[in-house]
């Protein structure tokens, strides 16, 4: 039986390796607990149903009133028989999933963490640590913004018709909303780790400047779900500033290279952003 090569703490065989017969009873152990967390999320979503679909459908309730005041009537509906079985199945499945992401994503960390060197370890919980707030946080600005966003896209309804939004419609322009919204909070993130593996140096970013503000402007337009630009603004305002203080943040990573160098220190002995050494 082949042996890998992955060190793992418990459990293994001599010297901290474990066969592959292991690691894939392993992997299977961890895959059936994250389904059965995603399964009991969904379950305490489908308890919470009401409150859970208030919250969402409140974006669309704020700025339902701007619209009639415009002469302009709409409605949230839902078509077909199976329509509001499937448009709520939809709903559990996907906030359950949410509801246990602590623990299916602990299950998949703690199945490649052994596997992991000292300082991958840190940067890894670095990742991890700063990762999911920016992207709560992107996600909370697309929950602010998307009133004034289907507003502007429902009043394009010509006079003398009305708008019928579906369930289904409405779940997928939140949800992509969330995701673009979400994902792109994450780029200072993406920059200050190609800058710290070394990839990419604070003087290319300077100069790329221009060159990525644009491209940030570009991804805004055609990431958002909307057509107007006041959506398009209100994601690529922050990505730009995200983007600003990830290249000060590589600045400071590059001037303390630059002496740890000078010591004769490797980087991952010079580096404390973030005190990662206590992490470990």
């Amino acid at each position: 039986m082949a042996v890998s090569q992955t060190p793992r703490a418990a459990g293994g065989a001599p010297g901290g390796q474990m066969p592959l017969v292991e690691h894939l009873r392993e992997l299977r152990g961890r895959l059936v607990k994250a389904v059965l967390a995603i399964l009991a999320g969904a379950i305490i979503a489908a308890i919470f149903y009401g409150p859970i679909l208030e919250f969402m459908t409140q974006p669309y309730y704020r700025m339902r009133p701007v619209l009639e005041a415009r002469g302009i009537e709409t409605e949230l509906v839902i078509t077909g028989v199976g329509g509001a079985f499937q448009f709520a199945l939809k709903i559990c499945l996907v906030v359950g999933l949410l509801f246990s992401s602590p623990i299916w994503l602990w299950q998949l960390w703690a199945f490649v963490l052994p596997a992991m060197h000292r300082h991958e370890k840190k940067w890894a919980l670095v990742l991890a640590a700063t990762g999911a707030p920016l992207f709560v946080g992107g996600a909370a600005l697309a929950y602010t913004v998307m009133p004034k966003a289907m507003e502007i896209l429902i009043g394009f309804v010509p006079d003398g018709f009305g708008s019928l939004v579906t369930g289904a419609e409405y779940f997928d322009f939140i949800i992509k909303m969330l995701l673009v919204f979400g994902v792109a909070a994450e780029i200072p993130l993406v920059v200050v780790m190609l800058n710290r593996l070394g990839i990419v140096s604070a003087k290319q970013l300077a100069g790329a400047r221009p060159w990525i503000i644009v491209a940030i402007f570009v991804f805004s337009a055609i990431a958002t779900p909307t057509t107007d630009p006041l959506t398009m603004l209100f994601l690529a305002g922050p990505m730009t500033v995200l983007y600003l203080i990830s290249e000060l943040i590589a600045k400071v990573t590059d001037w303390r290279r630059g002496k740890a160098e000078a010591r004769g220190l490797s980087d991952d002995e010079a580096s404390s952003i973030g005190d990662v050494e206590s992490l470990d």
